[in-house]
């Protein structure tokens, strides 16, 4: 599964610089505030604890406490660059997050909550993105509106061929990536994707 920028399945991603999450950093991620902590400095670039908590609409102690505990984690770093005195600049420490599916049935009740509430805050980013979108969308030029989507298909698949899709799904969208313009084109802006794939049972 893919859920930029936390997660992506074990495919081969080129040079995209990922975390593989074990046991331990998994139980460190899974919390509400440091997946949006994290989300915002992959997607926004470095920033500050202060610059954070006001983004958040949280409290500069509590981004500063989570950041420490993303850095423990191996999540985010330094970003001494930019720091300007005791000012502290935070950077994420990778691209993406590689995900083990094994961790699904990890006989520690603990982790297999931390896959819970993992997952369920993805979920809830996607919903909020997507919600975002609907309500600014008139405020984005025509081609962006024409050029986005909101689609759902319905397929009868083997666990297999489902894993094939999504394998070819991921190959397509990273193959995007070296026709990336280069910062600052005109026209050029940052696009979302979300994949959900998923069985049901029929009624």
């Amino acid at each position: 599964m893919s859920t930029l920028p936390f997660m992506t399945d074990e495919q081969d991603t080129g040079s995209r610089s990922l975390h593989k999450l074990d046991a331990r950093s998994l139980r460190g991620l899974a919390h509400p505030l440091r997946m949006r902590l994290l989300a915002s400095l992959r997607l926004n670039g470095p920033a500050t604890a202060s610059q954070l908590a006001e983004k958040l609409g949280e409290s500069s102690g509590a981004t500063s406490y989570h950041l420490r505990q993303l850095a423990a984690h191996g999540f985010v770093e330094d970003d001494p660059a930019r720091g300007k005195g005791r000012e502290r600049w935070w950077k994420a420490a990778h691209q993406g997050t590689l995900f083990d599916g094994e961790l699904y049935q990890d006989p520690d009740p603990a982790v297999r909550g931390a896959v819970d509430l993992f997952m369920h805050e993805i979920a809830t980013t996607h919903t909020q993105e997507l919600s975002t979108w609907l309500g600014t969308m008139r405020d984005w030029p025509e081609e962006w509106v024409t050029s986005s989507d909101m689609s759902d298909f319905t397929l009868r698949l083997t666990p297999e061929l489902t894993r094939e899709l999504n394998t070819k799904l991921h190959e397509l969208i990273e193959s995007y990536r070296a026709l990336e313009p280069a910062p600052g084109t005109p026209g050029a802006e940052q696009v979302r994707l979300h994949t959900h794939v998923f069985p049901r049972t029929a009624e």
